[in-house]
């Protein structure tokens, strides 16, 4: 599988957010990092095209986010956003803040089931 090229400008960015995870991204990544879901590796505050995602996995092209708030603002961006990345081969799971929140492992259930039905 091609890498998906990125603008190296966001690569502060990334990190920076990194150091700024709300707290259901930070709920999320402690259950799905260090190849704790099948085996698959995930990376959080991922640069893909001229869009960071919140959580990515290059083995799957599978791209996770978590919407807060916030995107009900920005909701044809995200689609926008998702579309571009979709045309690479991009899949997307999307996530409610409140759900992980309220049941991480619920939101990992999802992500199995999503990699057993797709790989």
């Amino acid at each position: 599988m091609k890498p998906i090229p990125y603008n190296p400008n966001l690569k502060k960015l990334a990190k920076e957010m990194r150091n700024m995870s709300t707290l259901s991204e930070i709920l999320l990544w402690k259950c799905i990092q260090k190849k704790k879901v099948k085996g698959y590796t995930f990376l959080r505050q991922k640069p893909l095209l001229n869009y960071i995602v919140d959580f990515y996995c290059s083995e799957l092209n599978l791209a996770i986010e978590v919407d807060g708030s916030i995107h009900k603002y920005a909701e044809l961006e995200d689609q926008k956003r998702q579309k571009e990345l979709e045309q690479h081969g991009v899949h997307f799971i999307r996530f409610f803040d409140n759900h992980i929140r309220k049941n991480p492992d619920g939101a990992v259930l999802v992500i199995e089931k999503w990699i057993e039905e797709n790989s």
